[in-house]
């Protein structure tokens, strides 16, 4: 499998590189070259087994199967519940599917505690070191750093809009006690973290010089393993070859709902796509109007979601482009230059309407649905989640197979929790002492050089 740039211009890469290039040298993301079809499996297999197969194609040429399906295996023995993303039933046709039950609570290390693993085995075979640089508006950070620790030879450094997440996700950044992890507090919001990292990646001699690599979702390998537990999920339910399963997902930067395309591509049996956005509503907008256009950010009880450049939506416009790297590359530029990007009607018919739905949900929506939960079923969700439910019950129908994702463990969010339902969530065991715990973080201003020069003080490449 080779990949190439959504811009038409970077080389093409075999997957290990483009593991380690994270964004293309163009400034575009790297997609496969091809899709490949992977299909249903009725077969008993545990989750690791599944995320090898359906990851395969993707790695064809570049990593042993015997090697993928060990790397998979270890990734997944770090997960407290043994079907990794178990459904819960919450009512007729409607499902959470459990994505909290990694290391850090988060759907993020469904794909980053495997990532961890591939860095070790890709800079091992090829005898590098590199600096993974990353941006996080709250829980990407927490699964990056646990799932690359331990990784020899690997230097992380992971930027967050200061005093914009939880304390949860916070601490459990800037308490891991490993001397190649650096959590930066930046004066500014996720899209300014999320605009110093791609700057310093267009930065080609900066890049080079420090052996650049990326964690967000503008790295491939997270968009790839995140597509299993759509497989996964519609297994669990035997719905692989009877009616469709319709998936609602919250969404900020677009990369978790744009797994669920791509497992439609592949063939998964996936219905419709719904869209939660909280006030930060820029999806939503260009659902009911064919433009994106960018607003001021928007502070929210679910702040993982507080975005309005939804970077993982070039990976999708590429393809509504007929993949045509100028023409993405001109439509990128317009809307980094003028805040606004439109697709034509018929783009529009073809690759939006017959898929995708979106809703957005206000912080008041958001504690009705959270209290809604509890007093219904019994369970404790957290704000994200409750904004894909409250998406689901806006836009499902009622006979309609509804699996909406549950993205974070309640304990993560816990004052929001308190606030719609009297009950404060608490964390599992093992971060059972984490408000205890000595933090270790480095403040910087929202200014490109700053942080260059701190990047470049605790390079891999020293």
């Amino acid at each position: 499998m080779k990949y190439i740039s959504t811009r038409g211009e970077a080389s093409v890469l075999g997957f290990n590189d483009t593991l380690l290039a994270g964004l293309a040298s163009d400034g575009g993301l790297y997609v496969p070259e091809s899709w490949p079809q992977v299909g249903h499996s009725n077969a008993g297999v545990s989750f690791a087994e599944r995320a090898a197969e359906v990851i395969a194609p993707f790695v064809a040429g570049e990593i042993p199967q015997a090697t993928l399906v060990s790397l998979c295996k270890d990734a997944y023995a770090t997960f407290r519940d043994p079907l990794v993303a178990p459904l819960r039933e919450v009512g007729e046709n409607r499902w959470l599917l459990e994505l909290f039950h990694g290391p850090t609570l988060a759907f993020k290390d469904v794909a980053l505690q495997l990532i961890g693993r591939l860095f070790d085995h890709v800079l091992k075979v090829q005898g590098r070191r590199i600096t993974v640089v990353g941006a996080t508006s709250g829980d990407t950070g927490s699964a990056a750093i646990d799932g690359v620790k331990a990784c020899r030879n690997v230097e992380m450094v992971i930027l967050y809009p200061k005093g914009r997440i939880s304390e949860v996700q916070r601490r459990q950044m800037t308490t891991v006690d490993s001397a190649n992890v650096h959590a930066v507090a930046v004066d500014g919001t996720f899209d300014d973290c999320q605009d110093l990292v791609k700057a310093m990646f267009n930065d080609v001699t900066f890049r080079e010089q420090h052996q650049l690599s990326a964690v967000n979702s503008i790295n491939w390998a997270r968009v790839m393993a995140q597509v299993v537990y759509y497989f996964t999920a519609i297994e669990q339910l035997h719905a692989a070859d009877s009616t469709s399963v319709s998936f609602s997902v919250p969404t900020g930067n677009f990369g978790n709902v744009l797994s669920g395309w791509i497992a439609r591509k592949l063939g998964a049996n996936v219905g419709h796509l719904i869209v939660g956005s909280n006030s930060n509503d820029i999806l939503t907008r260009f659902f009911e109007t064919q433009t994106m256009a960018t607003t001021s950010v928007v502070p929210t009880l679910s702040p993982s979601m507080d975005i309005q450049v939804s970077s993982n939506f070039e990976r999708l416009l590429f393809e509504m482009n007929l993949r045509d790297g100028k023409a993405t590359a001109k439509q990128i530029g317009g809307f980094r230059s003028s805040g606004k990007l439109s697709v034509t009607s018929e783009q529009f018919g073809t690759w939006i309407r017959p898929v995708f739905r979106g809703q957005r949900c206000s912080d008041s929506d958001t504690l009705a649905m959270m209290s809604h939960m509890h007093e219904a079923y019994g369970v404790l969700v957290d704000p994200h989640t409750a904004v894909g439910l409250v998406a689901t019950r806006a836009c499902a129908n009622p006979n309609e197979p509804v699996v909406t994702l549950a993205t974070a463990h309640p304990a993560k969010f816990a004052d929001a929790v308190e606030q719609a339902t009297g009950v404060r969530p608490t964390l599992p065991e093992h971060l059972g002492d984490l408000m205890s715990r000595t933090e270790r973080s480095t403040e910087l201003p929202n200014d490109l050089s700053a942080v260059q020069r701190f990047v470049a003080s605790v390079s891999a490449t020293r």
